[in-house]
């Protein structure tokens, strides 16, 4: 949260402080999946139920899960991760409604800055998969299509899940972005869309597996 009473140079030293706090404590993750997804979603929803298959099937594959450490999806990825007995870290913002951190994490950071909180999101992300959701959700989305498409980071599968909800989004990028030229048709392969968490998972798994063949 922006407080405009602190002095600018007083102001970079706790980002400092949120950058070396997060390196430090995530220091031993290496390769974990990052779930985003709506904090509005109820427990009773299926998008529930499937965000907290993903975060079990992770778990089950040793893959680290991170989330936004909030209510919703992230709640269930977390919880999935947690009961499978998997490392389960929710890097939690600030907010002026009061987020509360979920209670299945297995390490948990709060943020006051979300581009501190975006840089980590993606240093440990061997994948990014996308629940359904809303501007924050989005927001995640098309800055990680921008990291990969750009270079800026090392390509990783970007994975939606649930066809249904993504076809209008999906569609607006072939029939107007694409066809008005501003993207290229390799872009639009960046992202894969899926029907269900144990598709996701296969494609995190599949990822993994050809990045170790790579470094052996």
């Amino acid at each position: 949260m922006f407080d405009a009473k602190m002095p600018e140079a007083w102001r970079v030293l706790r980002i400092q402080s949120e950058l070396v706090d997060g390196i430090e404590q995530l220091i031993k993750i290496k390769g974990a999946v990052t779930v985003f997804g709506s904090a509005r979603t109820p427990e009773e929803h299926p998008y529930y139920a499937a965000a907290e298959t993903l975060g079990r099937l992770m778990a089950e594959a040793g893959v680290p899960v991170i989330t936004g450490g909030g209510p919703g999806i992230m709640e269930a990825a977390n919880k999935g991760a947690k009961d499978a007995g998997g490392v389960s870290i929710g890097l939690n913002i600030t907010l002026p409604m009061e987020q509360a951190p979920n209670p299945y994490q297995t390490i948990s950071l709060t943020f006051r800055y979300f581009f501190v909180r975006k840089l980590m999101f993606v240093k440990h992300a061997v994948g990014f998969v996308i629940m359904p959701g809303g501007f924050g959700t989005l927001d995640e989305l098309f800055e990680a299509l921008t990291l990969v498409q750009t270079g800026k980071v090392a390509s990783f599968p970007i994975v939606l899940v649930n066809r249904e909800y993504w076809a209008g989004l999906v569609d607006w990028l072939k029939n107007r972005m694409l066809a008005d030229g501003n993207i290229n048709l390799e872009d639009m392969a960046l992202v894969q869309v899926v029907d269900t968490p144990e598709q996701a998972a296969d494609i995190i798994k599949a990822h993994l597996v050809a990045r170790n063949a790579g470094s052996s």
